[in-house]
């Protein structure tokens, strides 16, 4: 029996995404678990999977337009279900009337035509070059493609559409801001022996994409994203910084020890995160969240870490960690940092959590204070060990050193409080036998 398909709320606080692909044909079988389409949020893009076996009837949006949570973009059947009149099924399944489904499913909102200013020169002919729909002066595109557009500085009418009916859709903006691109870095060509002088040309604009000693890289959902939260961090949370130097001579020592046995290279971060979790537990006031009503505390601890990738940092949270060994740690760290990568993290990946682990130490870096990723309440950020004199029992010494920062929301955490879990978490560093029994 034919059923809608709704635009399913991959991420909490979305109200729209954009439907990336479809990967199931019109027309199309596919089975439980197989991939239907691929939806982009801020954060990530997911692969939405089928519930049951079926048939994808009618897919009721193309790839590149963004969709509000909840409205159907597709009819879904059963095995071997075929529809004559799909208008009338659209109406018993409640979409909307024959013509305004159609309208509605296409949300081609024309672009209204330029007026040219008293002293411009005279308009181009609108009639369609051999071959293209006639737009009767109107101008197709998605709303994903008007914003790309307006973003990177381009004027919807200068550009081809290669969707049907010659809509312009994503991957015509994202042509034309490359080729924009490719325009401003092309070397000059070389000047023309002995030129004849004549009156010169006032010079053509520069592209929307730079020029020639610059160039403008568009934001992407991710990056605008990134920049929206940090903001809302910086100035909305209230951070407080404590700073702790470490010795981990003996957690270097632990780890060289464990991967010469351990089928599963362990890394200094996974145990600096499972020292995390250790102070976690011996301080729980620490594993908490603000909420405009209490302070929510958390049952378990949930870590996340942060991965950069060339499209931004992503931060995929560790469930569970407190009871985890220090090996399963490092190999579901490297998952995530694969699928990261890759673009397979999905939304659920990067919910929850209540402190972030952010470590700067493999770029030579010594210190730094990190901006705390909400709702969360604190973040650590880990710089490089590095050799140094330390007094020890009266003695001075050579030492393996680290240096720690942690950014704490106010809010929810006092300062004696995150002293205390800093003290823990030190301990848990210079006695790393404690990280692994």
């Amino acid at each position: 029996m034919a059923e809608l398909f709704r635009m399913p709320a991959v991420a909490a606080d979305a109200a729209t995404a954009v439907l990336s692909a479809w990967q199931v044909a019109e027309g199309a079988s596919f089975t439980k678990d197989d991939a239907l389409v691929s939806i982009e949020t801020d954060k990530a893009e997911v692969d939405v999977s089928a519930e049951r076996d079926g048939v994808l009837l009618k897919a009721l949006y193309e790839a590149g337009v963004e969709i509000e949570v909840g409205d159907p973009i597709a009819v879904l059947g059963t095995a071997g279900e075929q529809t004559g009149d799909l208008d009338a099924l659209l109406v018993e399944l409640g979409v909307a009337a024959p013509a305004e489904a159609r309208q509605a499913v296409r949300r081609d909102v024309p672009e209204e035509p330029a007026v040219p200013a008293p002293s411009a020169a005279p308009a181009l002919s609108l009639a369609p070059a051999s071959g293209e729909p006639d737009r009767g002066g109107r101008i197709f595109s998605s709303p994903l493609a008007r914003r790309l557009a307006r973003e990177a500085g381009l004027g919807i009418e200068a550009l081809t559409g290669t969707g049907p009916g010659g809509r312009i859709v994503r991957r015509d903006v994202e042509a034309a801001v490359a080729a924009g691109r490719a325009q401003a870095t092309e070397p000059p060509a070389p000047p023309a022996p002995a030129p004849v002088p004549q009156a010169t040309t006032p010079a053509a604009p520069a592209s929307a994409a730079g020029t020639g000693d610059h160039e403008d890289i568009p934001h992407t959902r991710m990056r605008r994203a990134i920049a929206r939260r940090l903001t809302e961090s910086k100035q909305h949370t209230p951070h407080f910084y404590l700073r702790a130097t470490c010795a981990v001579d003996e957690l270097l020592a632990l780890r060289q020890r464990i991967n010469a046995v351990s089928p599963v290279k362990i890394s200094v971060n996974d145990l600096l995160i499972k020292a995390v979790a250790t102070a976690h537990t011996q301080v729980p006031e620490m594993n908490a969240v603000w909420q405009p009503d209490a302070v929510r505390r958390f049952r378990t601890v949930d870590v996340s870490v942060a991965i950069a990738t060339d499209t931004g940092l992503v931060t995929p949270v560790l469930r569970g960690i407190e009871n985890l060994s220090v090996s399963a740690i490092a190999t579901r760290t490297r998952a995530f940092a694969e699928r990261a990568r890759s673009g397979g993290l999905v939304p659920a990946d990067l919910e929850g959590g209540s402190i972030t682990v952010s470590n700067l130490g493999m770029y030579g870096v010594e210190e730094f204070a990190a901006i705390i990723n909400p709702p969360q309440a604190a973040i650590l950020a880990i710089g490089a060990a590095r050799d140094e004199a330390v007094v020890r029992e009266g003695a001075v010494t050579a030492a393996k050193v680290l240096g720690v920062v942690l950014s704490v929301d106010h809010r929810p955490v006092d300062g004696a409080v995150a002293a205390r879990w800093l003290a823990a978490f030190t301990e848990a560093v210079e006695n790393p036998v404690r990280l692994v029994v």
